[in-house]
This record gives structure tokens, sequence and C-alpha cells, in this order.
């Protein structure tokens, strides 16, 4: 290597640095920040109720099969928090699609970016390996490919069947809200949320209902409707960042 070059581990090393510098510098500027312009007026939604969530992890492996994630990786990790009454409290974690990401702001090749309907998505083949976004997203939903997939994958076909194509090894990768399957619904006449064909795999694999998907700007819709009647709250609300996925706190039995 000459003076006048550097190696893709050298750079990824100061990409990280520098991702970290701009994520403390812009975080407070993202509740202004110019967001996504929702597509026929749709602002897409997850709801998920701890209190129905069992840590089953079968949104997991619905998840990985559907969108044909390699075992070392997860985008929808299912975490235990706390311990009520002898029972586990839960939060699932998908990307949070939020309103104005981080790693759309730090992305310098426009690998990141917002769908007209507002869901963040990446384009693998503008990407360079540079994690900027891992590093900017507060959430930690992203995760990066170090090595190649290419054998099977052990959720086919016992939790479905990949619908998108694997990502490259040297990618960040992250859930979309399964936009494959919205796209599809939506053409076939099919309503996200309502419908399970046009739904987030994970929504339509819980065996307990602790997932909701909608159309907040529907107000019949089931996500509209779910935080209508209850109080919920959003990770990190604090930073501006404006999440799509809500959550309903866990509630003691009566």
């Amino acid at each position: 290597m000459t003076e006048n070059k550097i190696s893709r581990r050298d750079f990824i090393k100061v990409a990280a640095v520098g991702a970290a510098a701009v994520t403390g510098l812009r975080v407070m500027e993202y509740a202004s920040a110019s967001g996504p312009v929702s597509e026929g007026g749709r602002k897409w939604a997850m709801v998920i109720d701890q209190s129905k969530c069992t840590g089953c992890n079968y949104c997991v492996q619905a998840c990985r099969a559907n969108n044909d994630v390699s075992p070392d990786n997860t985008w929808n990790p299912v975490f235990p928090v706390d311990e009520v009454e002898g029972k586990t409290v839960y939060l699932p974690r998908p990307c949070m699609q939020c309103e104005h990401a981080p790693c759309v702001e730090v992305c310098m090749v426009g690998a990141s970016y917002y769908r007209a309907d507002g869901i963040v998505m990446m384009d693998y083949d503008k990407c360079i390996g540079c994690r900027y976004c891992e590093v900017a997203c507060p959430y930690g939903a992203r995760v990066f490919n170090w090595k190649s997939f290419d054998g099977d994958n052990p959720a086919v076909p016992e939790w479905g069947e990949p619908e998108v194509e694997r990502r490259p090894r040297g990618v960040p990768e992250k859930c979309s809200f399964c936009y494959q399957r919205i796209d599809r619904g939506l053409a076939l006449g099919l309503t996200p949320g309502v419908d399970r064909d046009a739904t987030p795999a994970c929504v339509g694999a819980c065996p307990t209902g602790a997932r909701v998907f909608g159309d907040l700007n529907d107000p019949e819709s089931p996500a509209s409707k779910l935080l209508a009647k209850h109080p919920s709250y959003r990770l990190r609300e604090d930073l501006g960042t404006g999440p799509r996925v809500y959550y309903l706190p866990y509630k003691k039995e009566a």
C-alpha cells in the first residue's frame, strides 16, 4: 500500500469514527429534518403488545425465512428485559423505520434511503460497506455481512420461502417491514395489516397476536385502532427520529 492509498479495513475504521461524530453532532436535528413523503398518504407502522409477547421467536424465524437472512444475522431479535410477578417481559426490536432516520442522514452514497411511503430501504448495489449507517442507528437495528451466505437457510421451508435476493458479503442489512409483501399485496387488492399475505411476515407468524400492522393515516387500520385505545411508547423518542414501531407496555394480570 502506498502513502496515497488506504486499505478497506482502515477505511472502515475511519468510517466508524466519522459516523459516531456525525451522529453526535446531528442527532438533535432530526426532529426538523426533511422526512419521506407518504405515497398515497400511507404511513405504515407496527404495534407490539408486550403483554402478549411470549418470547417464542416465531417472528424471528418467519423473518429469517421470508427475507433469506443468514443464521449468523438476526434482523428482528427479541430481548428479555424484565420480570414481573414471575413472568418475563420481552422487547422485540425490528428496524424502527424512523421518519427522520440517522442511517439515511449519514449515508454518503445514497444506499440508505426512504421509499415514498416512508419505509427505510437499502440499495445493496450502491453500498460500499463503510458501516456509517450501522454506527449511526441508535437502535442497533443493522447487522453486517462479514461473510457470504451460501448455504441452506435452516428456517426454510418450515417458516416460509425466500421472497427477496440474498445480500452480498460486506454490506449491512436490516428489516424492511417486508416491503415485498406490502407491494405484492397492494397490487392484488389486499390490505396490509388485514390480509396476511400483504403483511410483514413477523406479524402473521405471531401465535398470540402480539404484533399488529397498518396505516396510521387510516383510522380504521388495525394499528390505528389499537393506538387509539391504549397508551403506547416508542424507543428513544427523545432523539427526534420519529420511530414507526410502537409498544404497548406490559400490564399486570388482574
